[in-house]
């Protein structure tokens, strides 16, 4: 949308994105609303008519930034009262209330399935601000192509919602309940993205693999997009274990297209903590899916969440969640410290563990993890893979990135070769986070 230089008379936006990957790609949806209603985009909040925060309510630390970047917003709406300032997505489905009462300035308040409504509650918001965090079982934006930028991957939104209702979690009420988006409208949108030189594609869902419409499930549907040309790659995030089928496993095993990479978010190596929050299984229930999808997918990587000090977490159940994870060997992982969230189901328990302890189990997780993350690197050490180019390097000095099947980042020496292309390397060194490579 930066094309205000050649429509100075249109209405220019300025949109900042938070949190997780559907919040992205809930970005493009809002900015290809906003485009067909004549926005287009600025390239600062300095010169925008209108500033939108999209915004994640999923851990405490996210709204503390957005907060932040309010009050910085703040000080723009005194000397410039006709910007239009929103609130879109998570944090003001969650807390529209507590929000207005700390920026009471916000023009506009949006949830996620009110954006279709976005131009029209810009051009309404006056002295009180136009407000519509209504839920929508029925909305999945399949009519709207997303505006996406450049580069050889792509993230697209194949179903909506959660009905998993973990204790911890707020997805289902700041996103409703699942929605499968039609696989036509599937199908059609990434034939577009292909068209534009798209190689990758990564499927989104809070539960992706939950996806079902009609008779396609979520094996059916991996299958059907790898039959797109010039797709070369198709990920997915984030499944839940529960409906890690044998129907998903099996496309990913006979699949060439469906990479050998799962994120496959555990949260606790404890039963009692995993039935505490609700996730619906059982740590040996995870551990056979575990062996089940490695001796299906020889020398696939795993990643994971993890969340620690949840209510009533002891010393031993961390040290089981410890001990599982050393178990598996995950390639990586993401960590967190548990943080209260108002409107879930444990919200009522309260705080069990305090922040300093809190702080030092996280602390020896990420050490962990670190460890097992060289440790599973350096096994690549001689091997050869096909990266898919994404550009240079962020070290520059004529190196060049891009990923493994596995997703991992390989560094290696070249010039000339375009993003998108494939190219075969050989990893020569490995650290904790990246492949040293040379083209083989």
């Amino acid at each position: 949308m930066n094309d205000h230089a050649a429509n100075p008379a249109r209405p220019r936006v300025y949109l900042e994105t938070y949190g997780c990957q559907m919040n992205v790609a809930d970005s493009q949806t809002v900015s290809a609303v906003l485009r067909r209603a004549g926005y287009v985009t600025a390239n600062g909040v300095e010169d925008a008519d209108v500033v939108l925060l999209n915004t994640c309510a999923i851990r405490e630390h996210a709204e503390e930034k957005v907060l932040h970047r309010l009050r910085e917003l703040a000080r723009l709406k005194n000397s410039r009262p006709e910007v239009k300032i929103g609130l879109l997505g998570c944090m003001a489905q969650h807390n529209r209330v507590a929000i207005m009462e700390k920026a009471a300035f916000l023009d506009v308040v949006a949830g996620p399935d009110s954006y279709r409504r976005l131009p029209e509650m810009i051009g309404s918001a006056g002295f009180d601000a136009s407000i519509d965090v209504r839920l929508d079982r029925a909305e999945t934006y399949a009519d709207i192509t997303p505006e996406y930028g450049g580069g050889v991957r792509a993230y697209v939104t194949a179903m909506r919602g959660c009905d998993k209702f973990c204790a911890f979690c707020v997805v289902p009420y700041v996103r409703g309940r699942e929605r499968s988006i039609p696989p036509s409208d599937l199908m059609r949108e990434i034939g577009e993205l292909a068209a534009r030189g798209v190689k990758e594609v990564v499927l989104l869902g809070q539960t992706v693999n939950a996806y079902r419409f009609g008779d396609v499930d979520f094996g059916a549907l991996l299958r059907m997009i790898a039959s797109i040309d010039g797709i070369d790659r198709i990920r997915f995030t984030s499944p839940h274990p529960s409906d890690m089928s044998e129907s998903i496993i099996e496309a990913m095993a006979t699949e060439p297209k469906v990479q050998p990479q799962l994120h496959l978010p555990l949260q606790s190596g404890s039963d009692r903590i995993l039935a505490a929050m609700e996730r619906g299984y059982t740590v040996a229930e995870y551990l056979d899916l575990v062996a089940r999808v490695r001796a299906a997918i020889p020398g696939i990587a795993l990643s994971t969440d993890i969340i620690v000090g949840f209510h009533g977490e002891n010393e031993s159940d961390f040290e089981a969640t410890t001990a599982l994870m050393r178990s598996v060997g995950y390639d990586s992982a993401f960590m967190f410290k548990y943080s209260v969230r108002e409107h879930t189901r444990a919200f009522r328990l309260g705080d069990s563990v305090s922040e300093e302890e809190k702080g030092r189990r996280l602390t020896a997780l990420i050490a962990l993890q670190e460890e097992m993350s060289l440790a599973r690197n350096h096994e690549m050490i001689g091997r050869e893979f096909p990266v898919l180019v994404e550009g240079p390097a962020r070290r520059g000095g004529g190196m060049m990135s891009g990923k493994t099947p596995q997703f991992k980042t390989a560094i290696f020496a070249a010039s000339g070769i375009p993003a998108g292309n494939t190219v075969r390397v050989r990893v020569d060194s490995a650290t904790g986070h990246s492949l040293m490579c040379s083209i083989s």
